[in-house]
């Protein structure tokens, strides 16, 4: 089944979820997922091999926690990483 086919997202629609696919002829809705898989493949996933899934689900979460969270800087970020940027958008909140 094609996951944009009228069935599946009716199923989607039953559960309470919306389909949530590229517009027609904008390539760019979903390049920040994709490039975000792209880097988890790269870092975390490609070549290694885990026990379990939830194995799997440890090595990940620790990578997104403690390197992708708070070490890698994210262009659209101003450059900082998002546990920093959070920080600062919460004092400029406060003020």
């Amino acid at each position: 089944m094609q996951y944009a086919c009228a069935a599946n997202a009716d199923r989607l629609e039953a559960c309470g979820l919306r389909l949530n696919i590229s517009r027609a002829g904008n390539p760019d809705d979903n390049a920040k997922a994709e490039r975000f898989m792209r880097a988890l493949k790269d870092e975390e996933v490609n070549g290694k091999t885990c026990a379990s899934l939830e194995d799997a689900r440890r090595h990940i979460g620790a990578l997104l926690e403690n390197v992708y969270n708070r070490d890698r800087l994210h262009s659209a970020l101003g450059y900082n990483p998002p546990v920093e940027f959070e920080i600062e958008f919460r004092k400029l909140q406060a003020v």
